[in-house]
C-alpha cells in the first residue's frame, strides 16, 4: 500500500479526483487500476473520472493532462475535466495561460482565478453526421471523445429512468461499438439556449454535466438549425451542476467548426490522502 495525496474537485457538478504525478509515482497501469477504487461513492473518494497532471510528453505544451473514466477506461477527452486541471494547474505553478495535451490534441485553458472560472479551446470539429439507431434519429458529432444528441421534448428530459433505458441500450448499442458513444439528451430552449443531460460511458449513469457533451449538443444544435453563414455563435448550456458557454464559428467552405471554446466553472471541493 501506498500512501497517495489528492484534490477533489468539480466543474458544473462533473467531479473528478486529482493527483500530481509529475515524479511519475504511479504508472499508467497502476492509475489503471486504482481508479476504480478512488471513484467509488460508497467504498472511495467518490467522482465521475480521475486526473493525473504530468510533465509534458509532446512538444509545445506546459503539461500532460491524463484522463480515466471511474471504471479506469481511457475517456480520451473530458471537457469539464480539462478546466478543473487547468485550475489546479495554475495553483502549482503554471500560470493562468496554459497549454497542455490529452494524447496527440493540443488544448490552450485560460484560468480566472478571481472568479474560478475556465474555458479551454478545443480542435477544429468536423460537420455531424445524422444516423439512426431503432426508432431514434441521432446527430453523432467527436470533440475529442464519441458522442451522440438525441433531442427530446421538456417533459422526455425529466424522466431520468427513461433517459438511462434509452442512454444505456444507444451506449452500448453495436453499430456503435467499439468503443460506444457518450448520449447526450437535448432540450431546446431558444435559438442558443439548450438543457442538456448525458448519460457518460464509463460512468455508465447520468452526471451533472459533460464539457465535450456540451460541446457536442451546441454543434449538434447548430447543425439542426441549418444556420450555415460564417458567424460566430455562443450557445449557453444548462446542466443539472449549473451552466456552460460553448462558443464557435462556423467555417461554411470546410464545413468545420473552428475556435471552438468551452467555459465555466471549477472548483476545489477538498483534498486528502488515502492508501492504494
Amino acid at each position: 500500500m501506498r500512501e497517495i495525496t489528492f484534490y477533489k474537485m468539480e466543474g458544473a457538478g462533473n467531479d473528478f479526483v486529482v493527483i500530481d504525478n509529475r515524479d511519475l509515482q504511479f504508472s499508467m497501469k497502476e492509475i489503471i487500476d486504482f481508479t476504480p477504487e478512488l471513484c467509488d461513492r460508497r467504498f472511495g473518494i467518490g467522482a465521475d473520472g480521475l486526473m493525473a497532471l504530468e510533465n509534458p510528453q509532446i512538444d509545445g505544451v506546459d503539461y500532460t493532462m491524463i484522463y480515466r473514466n471511474a471504471d479506469g477506461s481511457d475517456a480520451g477527452m473530458c471537457g469539464n475535466g480539462s478546466r478543473c486541471l487547468a485550475l489546479f494547474a495554475a495553483h502549482h505553478g503554471f500560470g493562468v495561460d496554459q497549454t497542455f495535451n490529452v494524447h496527440k490534441a493540443i488544448y490552450n485553458a485560460d484560468v480566472d482565478l478571481q472568479n474560478n472560472l475556465v474555458s479551454v479551446s478545443f480542435p477544429d470539429v468536423l460537420e455531424p453526421e445524422n444516423i439512426q439507431i431503432e426508432n431514434h434519429q441521432l446527430i453523432q458529432v467527436y470533440t475529442g471523445t464519441e458522442h451522440v444528441v438525441n433531442f427530446v421534448d421538456d417533459d422526455q428530459l425529466k424522466i431520468e429512468s427513461e433517459l438511462i433505458t434509452v442512454g444505456s441500450m444507444l451506449r452500448n448499442h453495436d453499430s456503435l461499438n467499439p468503443p460506444g458513444s457518450n448520449v447526450n439528451f437535448v432540450c431546446k430552449k431558444e435559438e442558443t439556449k439548450i438543457e442538456l443531460q448525458t448519460f457518460e460511458r464509463g460512468v455508465e449513469g447520468l452526471t451533472l454535466a459533460c464539457g465535450t457533451g456540451a460541446i457536442a449538443s451546441a454543434i449538434a444544435t447548430h447543425y439542426s438549425n441549418n444556420e450555415k453563414e460564417n458567424e460566430n455563435f455562443d450557445y449557453m448550456i444548462s446542466v443539472k451542476g449549473g451552466t456552460l458557454k460553448v462558443s464557435f464559428n462556423y467555417d461554411t467552405e470546410n464545413k468545420t467548426y473552428k475556435n471552438i471554446r468551452l467555459a465555466g466553472p471549477a472548483n476545489f471541493v477538498f483534498e486528502g490522502k488515502i492508501n492504494v
